[in-house]
């Protein structure tokens, strides 16, 4: 499994970006992805889950309205649209796919709310 997400960076309050993830490794379509990030000094938090086929998303309470999930499965590409965020979004964000009852994930690509 390699999973590399880019896209990450710095933003003003109430800004907005898009995060990446370039899947590889294994057959992408057959499973469900998921977004997760970790801020400075706390554990991982689920944020987001897609199934398989792109029909069925779901999302945590503080991000729910804000964020979109989304997957292309011809490119093998996960994708997070991050609208109206907030200082509290500020996190390294990992996508991941779940393995064994524990998470696969890459390196992260960070992404700081401040202004």
């Amino acid at each position: 499994v390699q999973l590399v997400e880019s896209g990450g960076g710095l933003v003003q309050p109430g800004g907005s970006l898009r995060l990446s993830c370039a899947a590889s490794g294994f057959t992408f379509s057959n499973y469900d992805m998921t977004w997760l990030r970790q801020a400075p000094g706390k554990g991982s938090e689920w944020v987001s889950t897609i199934n398989s086929g792109g029909y069925s998303r779901y999302y945590a309470d503080s991000v729910e309205g804000r964020f979109t999930i989304s997957r292309d499965n011809a490119k093998n590409t996960l994708y997070l649209q991050m609208d109206s965020l907030r200082p509290e979004d500020t996190a390294l964000y990992y996508c991941a796919t779940e393995r064994d009852g524990d998470y696969e994930r890459g390196q992260g690509t960070q992404v700081t709310v401040s202004g």
